[in-house]
């Protein structure tokens, strides 16, 4: 398996056989790593080694330059394998995705080159602070500058090469890349949910970091809202995907769970669960479900490629960037309540056999739940009958919020 090199991008076909080469084997010892909670910098490594960060680089510059829609279908893949994993790279596809934004192509170049060699991006955004202000300062230092705060929920930061970070300079919003072995970086693995234990979604201190210039990504004001309705779908559809690959594996473990087992389901007679009829019918459902979930992410994720060349031509607010913000707060609405279903009937395929810890079933359900908790869906649905009735904005929330806030996705 070939990385993707600046020289000779790969042919799409090619890249995705070796993903999928790699995606097997991530599935294989996914239920061990879960249970051990043993953090998959292999895996990671793996993906590296078949050039997986650099699918969404444009060509030109040395990546895969692979579309919306492909890129998606191999997250939802990927996810099925072990859902940790396109949430550790959502940040570090989020930044691809920004450098396609940015009309300093030069800039975008020099990252972009960074990635091609192999480099990772992890993010550093959230705080715990009374709103959802941001505490984080980078202040002048001789002819650098200095970086000091903490931030929570680093999701992927522990596998980074790179650390994204939002700080306050003088009042100004200040968006930056730091080295995450520089000095006075520090990483924790503190993340404590019952679900995605994997991600490194934990506390990341910046003391004293000393940061140039060229490290400096974006400025921007406080008193504006620091995203665009392409980036709030794209972050959405990144959850959805992984949900999606979440049912898609609530089937195949079902399958497998089933398939050998001689044993009668339920009540007495000498049916074998694969001819059970009621197992035939929890099975199909799953299958539904797992159709239903991925269809869903790919018409959000059509909906987002349609806006992908305005964003490209560093159109930062469209109509299409709208359209695809309500197509996925209105599939997050769907997709979340049918993987919560078929992570919870997966057990009504073998009683309590099913439940055994050697399997690990229940990984899906808690992953799931996890995933579905990050941007609650009850706000959502809010703002959806906010649009359908008053024709009211679904950023308006945040549009009206203090200077002070961030607007996460």
């Amino acid at each position: 398996m070939d990385a993707l090199t600046q020289d000779a991008p790969a042919p799409v076909a090619s890249t995705e056989g070796g993903l999928r080469e790699v995606f097997a084997r991530i599935a294989e010892g996914a239920v061990v790593r879960e249970q051990g909670r043993v953090l998959p910098y292999e895996a990671v490594a793996w993906l590296r080694e078949v050039g997986f960060g650099t699918l969404r680089v444009p060509r030109e510059a040395g990546g895969a330059g692979l579309g919306l829609v492909e890129i998606f279908r191999l997250l939802s893949e990927l996810a099925a394998a072990d859902s940790n994993l396109p949430q550790i790279v959502r940040a570090h596809f989020a930044f691809i995705e920004g450098l396609r934004h940015d009309p300093d192509r030069a800039r975008s170049a020099a990252w972009y080159a960074r990635i091609v060699d192999g480099a990772l991006f992890g993010a550093a955004m959230a705080e715990l602070t009374d709103s959802t202000g941001t505490s984080t300062t980078l202040t002048r230092q001789g002819e650098g500058w200095r970086l000091d705060g903490t931030k929570y929920y680093s999701t992927g930061t522990l596998y980074a090469d790179w650390i994204i970070v939002v700080a306050d300079e003088a009042g100004e919003r200040v968006r930056l890349a730091v080295p995450a072995t520089a000095a006075g970086v520090t990483r924790e693995d503190d993340w404590d949910g019952f679900g995605q234990r994997l991600t490194g979604s934990g506390t990341t201190r910046f003391d004293g970091v000393a940061v140039s210039d060229g490290q400096i990504l974006a400025r921007s004001s406080f008193d504006h809202v620091p995203s665009s309705s392409f980036l709030t779908a794209y972050y959405q559809l990144f959850h959805l995907a992984t949900l999606a690959g979440i049912s898609r594996a609530a089937l195949r473990d079902a399958v497998a769970f089933v398939r050998p087992r001689t044993r009668t389901f339920g009540v007495p007679g000498k049916v074998s669960q694969r001819h059970d009829p009621l197992v035939q019918q929890v099975v199909g459902r799953l299958s539904a479900l797992a159709y239903s979930t991925s269809a869903l992410v790919e018409d959000v994720a059509r909906a987002l490629e349609r806006g992908a060349e305005a964003w490209e031509a560093g159109v930062t607010e469209h109509p299409l960037y709208d359209e695809a913000e309500r197509i996925a707060f209105q599939a997050q609405q769907i997709v979340l309540e049918q993987t919560l279903e078929a992570t919870t009937r997966l057990f009504e395929v073998g009683g309590a056999s099913a439940t055994a810890s050697s399997l690990g079933l229940d990984r899906h359900w808690r992953n799931a739940r996890v995933l579905a908790s990050h941007n609650p869906a009850v706000q959502r649905a809010r703002a959806l009958g906010d649009l359908e009735l008053n024709g009211t904005a679904l950023d308006a929330i945040w549009r009206a919020a203090t200077p002070t806030t961030e607007r996460t996705a």
